[in-house]
């Protein structure tokens, strides 16, 4: 009997389903229950799941109950592990209604679907089917292809390919005309079935992008915490612009992107620990990921991520995961070190964990000797500039990914953001380290501000000692100026005034794990406090007349066509006149243009008004976006090389 006692009024229990399950069940569902799709979803993510033998159910009202049985790996991977008991089923309502409630899951983390094929959606075309945020435009808002990594033409996508992106541009170019508020069920399963041919036409990247951008329509639509518009744009954008340069024939082979997971043999390596970091991500994952160095220099991880919240990225903190033979303590792992036979390893530095791999402990290194060293070799501004120059990268998703160390003075706080400035190279005399003269006044913010993890109360805590010398390993952030996200800190070597950290934590401090303590803060000493910066400029991307272009993309996005022409109708001496006057010419052309797209209707022969073309507005969207994106990087980059205001 089924057992349909409630646990929990959570749709984050509900299990993933993978993307071509999802577009199956919408495409089989009536037309006449599209309209009704939408509210029924919202009253189903509101009601209880209850446990039931192999899986959960969902009471959607008389004789009307959903179950989901899940596979081995914990997704919903076929339209058989999906049942309804009211008449209709499998074509009902109640039964899609849960499946679009569910979770997307990756692809790439489970078997493939058994969905042969799926039925296109009503009012699909035939068409066969060009910028993410870090496509690379010109001035004029143009996108180039590429030859192959050794010069030589790159082979041009199959038919296949430029098919499955065509469908692709075709679903996203009308969620983009739609924008949010009407970018609803259908709207997202027409975009999972193009992920679904996508996957099948060997395109990771573009089906990638467009799982991502299905998950944060339904972050929007649904308001969660901690969700940005700026994302969903980012990732449309990328969507968009891979999608449109493969259904055009471009052969660059970043567009194709490769599979995360595809580990290849590596021999015998020798690793050694840099830090933890939690993971929560939007895809109902957390865990922990510990990051290593090899001795020859490579950045590596180990990770332990499966479903689950915030509670087990927390409780990851010891976590102890199985590597081939071996059981692995992340704590011991980030401060120590393995030899590793069998090694395995993915194209994004991934170690996997076979059942081949042995590995024996190694002695731990504090970050100022062997291979950890090289994270501070080179000054922090000459590596994140190096980092911020760098031409279309083969993953967006990874821009901005890799560590970074530095040595910082901390020098105050707003908010959040603790405010420093790099440090100049070791003073001969032996004296403490003063500050680079000129040099960006950085900021460093939480990588994750969840109440489970430490990273928030850590960064209040380095910030309440002015003057503090902290060496730091994180990320830079692209889309901020000067703006590092830290995930551990530790002491400076030689420094008088810096962190007096417990000896087993060999010098360095977990910001998402380890707690920072009054102790392990040097005592206050006004001879050696550094006068605190009280207040900051706004960041030159702030500064600039851009947010004008910025708001016009995102209102794009948000409120669809109708929303920018009727913006653009209100303002249209305001939007280019202030951009030219500053000198931003091209971003006064392109959003002018963009503006006069989204107003632009058509006549048939009779002339009567007709809808207008997607694809035109598309592209004057994508020029905007794409122009938008690269000067931001630019005064990004410049802002790292500029003076400190005031």
């Amino acid at each position: 009997m089924t057992d349909r006692t409630a646990t929990a009024v959570d749709t984050d229990r509900l299990p993933p389903v993978l993307p071509g399950v999802v577009a199956a069940a919408v495409a089989s569902l009536p037309p006449r229950l599209h309209k009704r799709l939408d509210a029924t979803v919202e009253r189903v993510a509101g009601v209880p799941v209850a446990p039931v033998e192999g899986g959960v159910s969902v009471d959607c009202g008389p004789e009307a109950l959903v179950t989901l049985t899940p596979g081995p790996t914990g997704a919903v991977t076929g339209p058989e592990q999906a049942s309804c008991s009211c008449l209709l089923t499998p074509r009902c309502l109640h039964r899609t209604a849960v499946l679009v409630a569910c979770p997307v899951a990756d692809q790439s983390t489970h078997p493939a679907s058994t969905v042969a094929a799926l039925a296109p959606s009503a009012g699909a075309g035939a068409a066969t089917g060009r910028t993410g945020k870090n496509g690379r435009a010109g001035k004029n808002g143009r996108v180039g292809s590429a030859a192959g990594a050794d010069g030589t033409a790159a082979a041009a996508p199959t038919k296949a390919q430029r098919a499955a992106a065509g469908a692709l541009w075709r679903a996203a170019a009308a969620v983009l005309a739609a924008g949010v508020p009407a970018a609803g069920a259908v709207a997202q399963a027409e975009l999972l079935r193009a992920a679904h041919s996508a996957r099948l036409a060997g395109l990771p990247r573009a089906e990638s992008a467009a799982l991502r951008t299905v998950r944060g329509l339904r972050a929007h639509r649904g308001r969660q915490a901690g969700h940005r518009l700026a994302e969903l744009v980012e990732v449309l954008h990328d969507l968009l612009y891979v999608a449109g340069r493969l259904a055009a024939g471009d052969p660059d082979p970043a567009l194709v992107g490769t599979l995360r997971r595809a580990y290849q043999p590596d021999g015998t390596l020798e690793v050694y620990g840099v830090c933890r970091e939690p993971v929560i991500s939007a895809t109902g994952y957390a865990g922990v990921v510990t990051h290593l160095v090899a001795a020859d220099g490579r950045r590596l991880s180990f990770g332990d991520v499966k479903p689950g919240g915030p509670d087990r990225a927390r409780d990851c903190a010891r976590a102890v995961t199985e590597m081939g033979a071996v059981a692995v303590n992340h704590a011991v792992l980030a401060r120590g070190g393995l030899r590793i036979t069998g090694t395995t390893v993915s194209p994004d530095g991934r170690l996997g964990a076979g059942k081949g791999v042995r590995a024996t402990p190694l002695t731990g290194t504090d970050w100022s000797t062997g291979p950890l060293a090289d994270l501070f070799a080179r000054p922090l501004v000459e590596v994140v500039t190096a980092q911020l120059a760098a031409d279309d990268p083969e993953d967006p998703a990874r821009a901005g990914t890799a560590l970074v160390g530095g040595d910082l003075l901390v020098v105050g706080a707003v908010g959040d953001q603790v405010l420093a400035r790099e440090l100049a190279p070791a003073d001969p005399a032996g004296a403490d380290r003063v500050p680079v003269p000129d040099g960006p006044l950085i900021r460093l913010v939480p990588v994750n501000s969840h109440p489970a993890l430490s990273h928030v109360a850590n960064l209040r805590r380095l910030a309440s000692r002015p003057g503090l010398r902290i060496r730091v390993v994180g990320r830079l952030d692209p889309d901020r100026a000067s703006t590092l996200r830290p995930l551990a800190v530790g002491a400076v070597p030689g420094a008088t005034v810096t962190l007096r950290l417990p000896e087993e934590w060999h010098g360095r401090a977990d910001l998402g794990y380890d707690q920072i303590q009054g102790g392990h803060l040097p005592p206050r000493d006004p001879a050696t406090m550094a006068e605190p910066v009280l207040a900051v400029d706004a960041d030159a991307v702030a500064e600039s007349p851009l947010w004008r272009v910025r708001r016009l993309v995102e209102l794009a996005v948000s409120g669809g066509r109708r929303a920018v022409a009727e913006a653009a109708r209100g303002e249209r001496a305001g939007l280019a006149g202030p951009l030219r006057r500053a000198g931003f010419t091209t971003a006064a052309a392109v959003a002018a243009a963009l503006a006069d797209e989204s107003d632009r209707r058509g006549r048939d022969t009779f002339g009567r008004l007709t809808d207008p073309d997607p694809d035109r507005y598309a592209w004057a969207w994508l020029a905007a976006a794409a122009h938008l994106a690269a000067t931001e990087r630019e005064l990004i980059r410049s802002s790292w090389t500029a003076p400190p205001a005031g």
